[in-house]
């Protein structure tokens, strides 16, 4: 019975003990490992948000429309002028847009009909001086279009007019749509209230200009003797635009309570 007390010690002594030491120091060892796995994570993760985004660098991002630019950030003026050997086109102007506006004033144009006493509603119509159109945006002139200050029509022009708020104007796009399915794209530099018809510079003004230029204009009042508001703005480039959007349905319609003519001799007007 000694002898296997014995034999028993030496064998706890040689292999069982350094057995458990073993699993105690591995034991000990796991939560080491663990911490340390932890902080390589941490410091990878680290790392990871220190290095530059190389699949952005490698994708730009695309180059805005004219559609997808704010009408307050907009970049500084161009010039509009043809480059050697090529030419803009003589294409009538056929639509006006300002999506800066509240709410956005997109009016189609269209040809005074013979004998007009009284603008139609529902379109913007262009001047013609002298037998020269004013209706031609990219050739060497201006580009006279006038609406009722009506919705639907300028009536966002004038209603900022009333409120004393015409300064937000500037700056802003105008958009001209031509029969050659082009986007001519003008921004407003002024704005000019109080403009009166009995003083022949409010049209000569306009009818001089030997360069591209927008001039827009509506009624402060009801009658045909009331000032005018006249905005101006100035060429910032041309961009292509579709057929449909170059050439919008609307043909306008006579207004509401508009004097009926007597356009056998084109003179005088009688209520409706």
């Amino acid at each position: 019975m000694r002898r296997l007390r014995s034999l028993f010690a030496r064998f706890y002594r040689s292999i069982v003990r350094p057995i458990g030491r073993f699993v105690g120091e591995l034991v000990g060892i796991v939560p080491a490992l663990i911490a340390g796995a932890g902080v390589f994570l941490v410091m990878a993760g680290l790392f990871y948000y220190l290095q530059p985004v190389a699949a952005a660098e490698s994708s730009p991002s695309p180059t805005p429309t004219l559609a997808s630019v704010a009408p307050y950030s907009l970049p500084p003026l161009v010039s509009t002028a043809p480059s050697a050997g090529t030419s803009i086109a003589a294409a009538i102007a056929t639509r006006v847009r300002i999506r800066g506006t509240v709410p956005p004033l997109d009016v189609p144009i269209v040809t005074s009909p013979p004998h007009e006493e009284f603008p139609l509603c529902d379109v913007a119509e262009y001047y013609t001086v002298n037998g020269r159109a004013l209706a031609y945006p990219g050739l060497p002139q201006a580009t006279y279009l006038y609406a009722h200050a009506r919705d639907g029509m300028f009536g966002p022009l004038w209603n900022l007019d009333k409120t004393n708020q015409l300064s937000t104007l500037i700056g802003l796009w105008v958009e001209v749509y031509t029969a050659d399915d082009q986007d001519h794209v003008y921004q407003i530099t002024q704005v000019l209230p109080g403009v009166s018809v009995s003083d022949p510079t409010w049209i000569e003004r306009p009818a001089a200009v030997t360069s591209d230029q927008l001039w827009l204009q509506t009624s402060e009042g009801p009658y045909e003797t009331s000032t005018k508001l006249q905005v101006v703005a100035d060429p910032i480039g041309v961009v292509a635009a579709s057929a449909a959007d170059s050439h919008p349905t609307g043909k306008g319609s006579v207004c509401p309570k508009a004097p009926v003519c007597k356009l056998a001799n084109g003179t005088g007007c009688t209520p409706p």
